[in-house]
């Protein structure tokens, strides 16, 4: 099933390895798990669990960041995607990006964070809408469930849902 049947199953962490879970994290379906910024001991238990490609939506500078992230991930033999959005100005081409990205890597494992999984979350709910037809409805209750969007990312869905 690609990204998630509509009630997917909600993880504490990837694995029992990791003392601490990633925040919000969600496995979606067998290949596509979200989350927000794992640490380098998390993303070792994913590269563990046969994650192959690490998308990274958080800048640099983000919440939680880990320094130097595309080292950590290459060094446990990951693919490394970063498209850095800001979160106060997220672009239609941002969201193009990442769903291009998803669909070329289908059938391989991804986990894709932010820092608290929060804009995230908004992208799987476009991708899930416009690429994978499923009604605006169940992805915003997708959404829903991690975070309430603010004014920004209220008009930035609405304008991408409208495309």
């Amino acid at each position: 099933m690609p990204i998630g049947n509509p009630c997917p199953e909600v993880s504490a962490a990837p694995t029992e390895r990791v003392a601490e879970p990633i925040r919000n994290f969600r496995r979606l379906d067998e290949f596509i798990a979200t989350g927000g910024q794992p640490t380098e001991r998390q993303l070792a238990a994913l590269a563990g669990e046969n994650t192959q490609v690490v998308i990274n939506l958080a800048l640099p500078t983000s919440t939680y960041a880990l320094p130097d992230e595309r080292a950590i991930v290459t060094r446990l033999g990951l693919v490394y995607v970063p498209i850095p959005v800001v979160f106060e100005a997220p672009t239609g081409a941002d969201f193009e990006l990442f769903s291009a990205e998803l669909t070329a890597r289908r059938g391989q494992k991804i986990f894709v964070h932010c820092a608290l999984n929060y804009w995230v979350s908004a992208f799987i709910a476009l991708h899930r809408v416009r690429q994978l037809g499923w009604s605006r409805a169940a992805a915003l209750a997708e959404l829903h469930q991690i975070w309430e969007p603010d004014a920004v990312w209220l008009q930035f869905l609405e304008v991408q849902f409208a495309k």
